[in-house]
């Protein structure tokens, strides 16, 4: 049975947003729409997202790719077979660069962004399948959301091209649940791949490349599916699911599966990328993400010293914040922001203990220190 209103499936066809150009404005405020609460870029975190870019500056290899390890989550921890050119981590770092303001060929970093995209684009099959020593679905769909960003501000037939075929690839691989896995055509799905497949499908969409509304339809009662409700947890709670998990999101489609701080952020996120923006059980999200941020900082920022889930959850942790414009949004943002800047190393680079290194994870930092800035459409509301 579904449990969300899908009366907005079809907006998808949302108008295009315009690359805002310019300098940074170090005043500019990000708030709820129609709502008093704002945040405002200081000076420190300025600074850090300076220091993060030219950190990715001066580690970029000579082909235009960023070095990382290439492996797969096992339980808690990552396992990796080499290291290597990262396709994925290319596309994260190419993507900060940009929602910092740098475009393509023009300003400090353009350079940077031109040999990132020439080392994506190398890396894009005949099929349209992006990927570099056996890289996965999640480099895919990040590759994909670039493209989809290049291409909406050069409008490069070269880029279109690759672009269409990277979508078509995702299209043609979702399988009987509605959802994605690590590798293409696999018969299961995952919330944590299921969410990078719908931004890089919403980015595509945004800037006129074909997306099939069945697909974006069957993604969304995946999430729909996905969910655990207030109901849910009173079925259930006698076979020991916890009654915070209310709000939560599963890893996979059942009850069985786990529930995270990051699965939940994921969810929320991806049902804004399939267009729900009002429903209760987003509000329900919001509200479990404030209820363990704190407890998630502690462990998975400090004591773990920048795992991999502190990254990706606070990445869509942001989204979901930002573009809900709660009036939670101003408290979420402003711990994470003093969390991050005392995590920053001296070298400008952000900690990474567990995953797949310091590329990833300061192309991360900025880009979560970067949503104020709102230079970037897939951070726009």
């Amino acid at each position: 049975m579904m449990k969300f209103n899908l009366r907005v499936l079809a907006t998808l066809s949302l108008s295009a947003a315009l690359l805002i150009g310019g300098a940074r404005d170090s005043s500019a405020q990000a708030g709820g729409i129609g709502s008093p609460h704002s945040v405002t870029v200081t000076p420190e975190q300025d600074a850090a997202v300076k220091a993060g870019l030219e950190w990715l500056a001066n580690n970029q290899n000579e082909d235009g790719s960023w070095t990382a390890s290439i492996g797969y989550k096992l339980n808690t921890d990552y396992e990796y077979t080499k290291r290597a050119g990262h396709v994925g981590v290319t596309s994260l770092a190419c993507i900060a660069f940009l929602a910092g303001g740098y475009l393509p060929g023009r300003g400090t970093y353009g350079r940077a962004v031109e040999r990132g995209l020439d080392f994506v684009l190398s890396c894009t099959k005949e099929d349209g399948y992006i990927t570099w020593s056996d890289t996965r679905m999640y480099s895919h769909a990040f590759a994909t959301l670039f493209l989809a960003e290049i291409y909406g501000m050069t409008h490069r037939e070269d880029v279109r091209q690759k672009l269409q075929k990277a979508v078509d690839i995702i299209v043609s691989c979702q399988n009987a649940e509605g959802g994605w896995r690590y590798e293409p055509f696999a018969p299961e799905s995952d919330m944590s791949i299921v969410v990078c497949q719908v931004l890089a499908l919403r980015a595509a969409r945004n800037i006129g490349i074909r997306v099939p509304k069945s697909t974006v339809d069957r993604a969304a009662q995946y999430v729909v599916d996905s969910a655990i409700t207030r109901d849910d947890v009173s079925m259930r709670f006698r076979r020991n699911m916890f009654r915070d998990d209310a709000g939560a999101f599963h890893y996979q489609k059942g009850s069985n599966s786990r529930s995270s701080f990051p699965l939940t952020a994921a969810g929320v996120t991806a049902l804004h990328g399939v267009g729900i923006y009002s429903d209760e059980a987003i509000q329900d999200g919001l509200r479990y993400l404030m209820r363990n941020l704190d407890s998630f900082n502690e462990y998975y920022g400090q004591h773990e010293d920048g795992h991999y889930f502190f990254w990706y959850g606070h990445y869509y942790g942001v989204q979901a914040m930002y573009t809900a414009g709660s009036s939670q949004w101003e408290t979420y943002f402003e711990k994470v922001r003093e969390l991050l800047l005392d995590l920053q190393n001296s070298s400008g680079s952000f900690p990474n203990r567990t995953g797949p290194g310091e590329a990833f994870s300061t192309a991360m930092g900025v880009l979560i220190l970067e949503i104020p800035y709102r230079f970037l459409p897939i951070f726009q509301r």
